[in-house]
């Protein structure tokens, strides 16, 4: 790589690499994996940088993605996921529902195929269409839309019965 490409490339994940992070992050639902996951992307980007100059940022999210989904294919069972108890909170505020609602979500984005949950993140996350997710993921457009129909189907199943949810959520649950 030469002097202009390696500044180019430089400029770049300074002022991209948080947007991506948390792409990643929202994909794996862990900060040491995501920017395990980023810095893969990152380097392979570099490496084919002069001929991706156009598209960069395209190409890394297409990378991130498929990068992830082919990992969990590899992988014969998912690792063992650790959280915290919840903090007692001592603000003026009582946020205890805002946070168990969060982690009832996150656990139950967490059990989502790879691929759903890609789908999932690139549709409603990254505000893509389905004809751009199906490009990013290589797949057709039917997949994508059959992919985030058994997604929210199954978030569906899994948080309504859930007690203690608010109506926003299960509002947003049944559309």
């Amino acid at each position: 790589m030469d002097d202009v490409s390696r500044r180019e490339f430089t400029a770049f994940v300074v002022q991209r690499s948080h947007v991506l992070l948390r792409a990643a992050y929202a994909l794996t639902g862990d900060q040491h994996a995501a920017e395990d996951l980023l810095q893969n992307a990152l380097a392979k980007a570099a490496l084919r940088w002069k001929s991706i100059r156009t598209s960069e940022e395209a190409y890394v999210r297409r990378v991130l993605y498929r990068d992830f989904i082919s990992a969990w294919r590899w992988r014969r069972r998912r690792p063992e996921q650790l959280h915290g108890d919840l903090p007692e909170w001592r603000g003026q505020e009582d946020h205890a529902l805002a946070v168990t609602q969060r982690v009832t979500l996150y656990d139950a984005i967490g059990k989502l195929p790879p691929k759903q949950r890609a789908v999932l993140v690139l549709r409603y996350l990254e505000d893509l269409s389905e004809k751009q997710v199906a490009e990013v993921l290589g797949c057709s457009t039917g997949t994508v839309a059959s992919q985030a129909s058994r997604a929210l189907a199954k978030l569906r199943e899994d948080l309504m019965t859930q007690e203690g949810l608010s109506g926003q959520i299960r509002e947003v649950l049944t559309l």
